[in-house]
């Protein structure tokens, strides 16, 4: 029997803030396009993203949403996806009857199972998880928005080095 992430699908959803877009959101994105034809792509709003608290400065929904355009377009993915403003951490993963997987970095694991709980409380089918490892940094830690923020690595995990004074 096939796992489920070597299932070809209708429809996967995805989601995330996709600030300082880098290559962990790269990695991602990568996998929901190769196990879907159809991706349905979550982008956190203003607010939400404020809501998350995150531990730095987020560029606007307006800004992340161009980034995100240009990616899916230059892999030629635009219209295999369907991009949604995300008002809170399940967008649509509650209600949609259309949606069949779910992918997910291992740090958002937990999310994915607890948007299967909610879909079985409200009588709709689990969505099949799939999951990716974080992809690390040059120094093997995984690449996050908040560690380029903090000027520690590149968009690429690769690291920036301090200026000498």
């Amino acid at each position: 029997m096939k796992r489920a992430w070597e299932m070809r699908f209708r429809v996967v959803a995805v989601g995330g803030t996709f600030d300082e877009f880098h290559k962990g959101h790269r990695a991602l994105l990568t996998k929901a396009f190769e196990v879907s034809e159809r991706v349905l792509i979550g982008l956190s709003t203003d607010d939400l993203a404020q809501k998350l608290m995150k531990p730095h400065n987020v560029a606007t929904y307006d800004v992340r949403l161009e980034e995100l355009k240009s990616y899916l377009r230059k892999q030629g993915w635009i219209d295999r996806a369907k991009i949604l403003p995300l008002h809170t951490p399940y967008g649509v993963t509650l209600t949609s009857k259309l949606i069949e997987g779910i992918v997910v970095s291992r740090e958002t694991e937990p999310r994915a199972h607890e948007i299967n709980e909610k879909r079985r409380a409200g009588g709709l089918k689990p969505l099949n998880v799939i999951v990716i490892d974080m992809v690390p940094a040059y120094n093997h830690t995984p690449i996050a928005t908040t560690r380029i923020r903090r000027i520690e690595i590149d968009r690429e995990g690769n690291q920036i080095k301090p200026k000498n004074h």
